[in-house]
């Protein structure tokens, strides 16, 4: 989506109250750590509650309104207060908590609801030495959960196995105040007391890059997971509350700082990547600011700001395929009212006067389903989420691509291609008639092969081959661009031609192709010697080929 139409699309995005989906009664919990105390998914709602003698959460299901009742049964396993809830990004059923007394603990909760409380975890993780602060579940890896105490440690936890941690990261000094992962957790950000930022390899712990402790006090980090940026929250050396952008490979300079007033509360980043929209939601406020961000320069810009007189305590996002598409909702934030114990919807939607699915809103979005196991992971694999549309009857996954192979302003309409290693290929491969023959559409089938990526300075180098009676696109730095003849085709017309290979024998000719360059799609012809060059160039390093049918 480029810079211009997701301005052009989104100006007009306001957020409204749901009056009548509120939720009163719960009891919020008057805890001072600076979490969100609340987590949502399209089935299940789970606040942190005020309790005496242990600490406990309450969850209701996404369709409750009204008053709660004082009796509803809640989650009180735990010995001490609550600091933070968060649920399971592959199973509805399944929710993680930390407290103060020094544990982890997995909860699976009945699809109907809790009848009565539930007391018994499914998992107890002990191995911290004081009070766990935050909890974060593996984006792509199905059964693995991360967690940082007051100890200054973070554990990484796999729950298939027996309960200890599988990977220790030791490397603060300082109490850890917030983490984030990338898009195919890769990498771990991190922000310390001590001021700075990390970029961490989860695995081994091994720090990639840190921030200079300068004046500026950080509060929040936040990956953008398709623009190779991450966002901070914080304090200036003015004490003014301020947001900056910092390119992910250079930490000793943000890209953008912007303050934004004088106030106390901690600054909450919420980034939505199908809309490249930014939310920033304060503690203690009734306002949300609401941005588009892009990959240049000025790289953000103001769209609007919802204001209420009720200041927020707390928030929890609906995930995307819990929205509803029919009133073309882009984001969903459930406001934890401690002054009133109120939970209040806000939702940001789109003005349309169309009935039908918006594409242009609603790209592919990550799925409920894991892209790999938590020994694929553990041994070293890296893979982006997997994908699903949101237009009602789609049931199809698609794997997307990792962090590293996605543009900036990446056309979402475009289907993904099927990922395998280029390493073993010869000279003689590419000449051979065999070859050719033998890969002929009739012959290719859509299965997905084991992937092997290597990262490079300039990130991945990605091609995309295709063959028609020796005809070859390529397509470099992973920019999916559409053929010169089909530009103007619909998505199904696109589709249809993808399946059934229409189109690439009647524009083809004998030692010619077509490379597509960069963002701007332009084309020019070269020579099958060329075409041979660059794909030996391309071997050397190891690069990942994807194969589509046209």
């Amino acid at each position: 989506m480029s810079q211009c139409h997701s301005c052009e699309a989104f100006h007009h995005v306001i957020g409204k109250a749901g009056v009548k989906g509120r939720c009163h009664g719960l009891s919020i919990t008057h805890s001072v750590q600076d979490n969100q105390f609340c987590a949502v998914n399209p089935r299940f709602i789970a606040v942190v509650t005020e309790c005496t003698g242990g600490g406990a959460f309450i969850v209701i299901s996404v369709r409750h309104t009204g008053r709660v009742s004082p009796l509803h049964p809640r989650v009180c396993g735990h010995s001490a207060r609550v600091l933070d809830v968060k649920w399971d990004p592959f199973n509805d059923l399944r929710i993680a908590s930390c407290s103060e007394d020094c544990t982890v603990k997995v909860w699976n909760i009945p699809p109907n609801g809790l009848k009565v409380d539930l007391t018994v975890p499914s998992k107890d993780l002990l191995a911290h030495g004081r009070r766990v602060s935050l909890i974060e579940w593996h984006p792509t890896a199905r059964d693995l959960l991360l967690s940082s105490a007051y100890d200054c440690k973070v554990f990484v936890w796999r729950l298939d196995t027996p309960e200890v941690p599988v990977c220790v990261i030791n490397t603060h000094s300082e109490l850890v105040v917030c983490l984030s992962f990338n898009a195919d957790g890769s990498l771990l950000a991190t922000v310390c007391k001590d001021k700075k930022i990390r970029i961490i390899e989860p695995r081994t712990g091994r720090v990639l890059q840190e921030s200079c402790s300068g004046s500026r006090k950080v509060s929040r980090i936040l990956f953008l997971w398709d623009l190779k940026m991450l966002v901070s929250t914080g304090n200036s050396c003015w004490n003014q509350r301020q947001f900056a952008l910092w390119d992910l490979e250079d930490l000793s300079e943000p890209l953008l700082e912007e303050d934004l007033d004088g106030g106390s509360g901690v600054i909450f980043p919420f980034y939505d990547a199908d809309t490249h929209m930014l939310y920033l939601a304060g503690k203690g406020d009734g306002n949300i600011r609401y941005y588009v961000v892009s990959a240049e320069r000025p790289f953000i810009h103001f769209l609007s700001e919802y204001r209420s007189t009720s200041p927020q305590r707390g928030l929890g996002v609906m995930p995307k395929r819990g929205l509803n598409i029919s009133v073309c909702e882009v984001f969903r934030f459930y406001r934890l009212l401690t002054v009133k114990d109120l939970l209040e919807p806000l939702s940001f939607c789109v003005p349309r006067t169309s009935d039908g699915f918006q594409e242009d809103i609603y790209p592919v979005t990550a799925a409920n389903e894991p892209a790999l196991t938590a020994d694929e992971w553990l041994m070293g694999q890296n893979k982006g989420p997997l994908l699903m549309s949101l237009r009602p009857g789609a049931k199809a996954l698609d794997s997307s691509p990792t962090e590293a192979e996605t543009p900036a302003n990446q056309d979402a309409e475009h289907p993904p291609d099927i990922i395998t290693d280029l390493q073993d290929w010869t000279e003689d491969d590419t000449k051979s008639h065999d070859w050719i023959s033998s890969r002929t559409r009739s012959d290719l089938s859509w299965t997905e092969p084991s992937e092997v990526r290597r990262k490079q300075r300039s990130g991945h180098v990605v091609f995309s081959q295709v063959r028609g009676r020796n005809a070859v696109r390529l397509n470099l730095a992973g920019v999916v661009s559409p053929d010169s003849e089909s530009a103007g085709a619909t998505q199904a017309e696109r589709r249809e031609n993808t399946r059934t290979g229409a189109g690439a024998e009647e524009h083809a000719k004998p030692h010619e192709s077509v490379l597509l360059t960069g963002a701007n799609h332009s084309s020019r012809p070269v020579t099958e010697e060329t075409v041979i060059t660059m794909w030996k160039t391309l071997s050397r390093v190891n690069c990942v080929c994807k194969y589509s049918l046209c």
